[in-house]
C-alpha cells in the first residue's frame, strides 16, 4: 500500500524559506506525476507545482520564480523549495502522485508564514 508521508512544514517569517519534502513509501514503480495541492483557510485547495517523471514542471501564477519543484525518482521522493514566502502563502500543503492509473494524496503539513 502507497503511503506519502510529507515533512518541513512550520512557522517562518514573510521573506523567509521552507523546503518541504514528500516520500513515497510502499511504491515499487516511479509515479507518472508527483506535486502539491495546498488549501488557505477557507478557500479551495488550489495546484501549487507539479513535476513529471522526466522534469517537466508546472507553476501556479502566484509562485512562479520564488517556488522551485524538484524530484528523486530513485526514492520517489518530490520536494518544494520555498523562498520569499508570503503570509498568503500560508496553508496546508498536500502532495500527491499519480502512477499505475491511480492517484495518491498525503496528509499535509502546515506552512505558516507570518507579516
Amino acid at each position: 500500500q502507497v503511503q506519502l508521508v510529507e515533512s518541513g512544514g512550520g512557522l517562518v517569517q514573510a521573506g523567509g524559506s521552507l523546503r518541504i519534502s514528500c516520500a513515497a513509501l510502499g511504491s515499487i514503480f516511479s509515479f507518472n506525476t508527483m506535486g502539491w495541492y495546498r488549501q488557505a483557510p477557507g478557500k479551495q485547495r488550489e495546484l501549487v507545482a507539479r513535476i513529471t517523471s522526466i522534469g517537466s514542471t508546472n507553476y501556479a501564477d502566484s509562485v512562479k520564480g520564488r517556488f522551485t519543484i524538484s524530484r528523486s525518482n530513485g526514492i520517489n521522493t518530490v520536494y518544494l523549495q520555498m523562498n520569499s514566502l508570503k503570509p498568503e502563502d500560508t496553508g496546508a500543503y498536500y502532495c500527491f502522485a499519480e502512477g499505475g492509473g491511480m492517484d495518491y494524496w498525503g496528509e499535509g503539513t502546515l506552512v505558516t508564514v507570518s507579516s
